[in-house]
């Protein structure tokens, strides 16, 4: 049996909209918090984050290419960098695959397992919202 702590989760969903639609939606930070519960405001230079303790503001950085990867640099105030990776696959039947890897926020270790379990729970949510979304 392996104790080794988890610190990553990969999820995907399907899209039933082009790949142009989504890919330009999701590389817009601005559309951050119409499908996401972290971010309350947000632009190609900072954000507002949600926290259970209150907001929080950020620097972002979005890197994304025609290829489908979209990914995030999120600057805290305290000087760590939390990031996340995301790519968008066009399918033969014209939809897409929207896959994401979350990984542990930069906080202690013994925070880890709860705050990614939490996290796991919320992207499924917010990855159900963004499929709703596009597809209408």
């Amino acid at each position: 049996m392996d104790n080794k702590l988890k610190t990553f989760d990969v999820q995907f969903i399907e899209i039933e909209a082009p790949f142009e639609k989504v890919f330009s939606f999701i590389a817009n930070p601005a559309n951050l918090p119409k499908w996401t519960a972290a971010f309350r405001e947000a632009d190609a230079q900072k954000a507002l984050l949600v926290t259970p303790n209150g907001e929080l503001q950020i620097g972002l950085q979005t890197f994304s290419d025609i290829n489908g990867i979209i990914d995030w640099h999120m600057h805290l105030p305290d000087g760590t960098v939390g990031k996340a990776y995301s790519r968008v696959t066009a399918l033969p039947n014209g939809n897409v695959v929207y896959s994401f890897v979350l990984l542990s926020p930069p906080v202690p270790v013994e925070e880890i397992e709860g705050t990614l379990e939490h996290q796991k729970k919320l992207l499924a949510g917010e990855l159900k919202k963004l499929a709703h979304l596009l597809k209408h």
